[in-house]
């Protein structure tokens, strides 16, 4: 496993934990839940719980780190530009995939195309 691999990791892990922390004032009854693969590089933070009476069973992020090494932003369910808070810690734009956006449009995101 790579050094650079397992910093990914962690800063993923730190980010995920942070958001977890932080309950919406919308979902109050709504527990934030890390899920981390960590042998296939896989993690999610949900949004468990109820609003009211309606269940929530949200996927507020979804990142992978693929075999090449870069992470691929799979989903991002907030108005924040997470992408840029990965390069704030530390992860280089080149190893960042916006892979919600089709791919004929990643030339222009300022982020690696795959």
């Amino acid at each position: 496993m790579s050094e650079k691999r397992e910093r990914y990791r962690q800063i993923l892990l730190d980010l995920l934990q942070q958001w977890a922390a932080y309950t919406p004032v919308n979902l109050s009854e709504a527990e934030g839940q890390i899920i981390a693969d960590l042998q296939r590089d896989h993690f999610q933070l949900v949004r468990l719980g109820w609003q009211g009476d309606a269940f929530v069973h949200n996927t507020v992020f979804h990142f992978d780190i693929k075999e090449d090494g870069k992470i691929w932003i799979q989903a991002n369910w907030t108005d924040t530009d997470i992408a840029a808070d990965l390069v704030s810690r530390g992860v280089e734009k080149n190893d960042i995939v916006l892979g919600f956006q089709p791919p004929r449009y990643r030339p222009y995101t300022g982020y690696a195309t795959a």
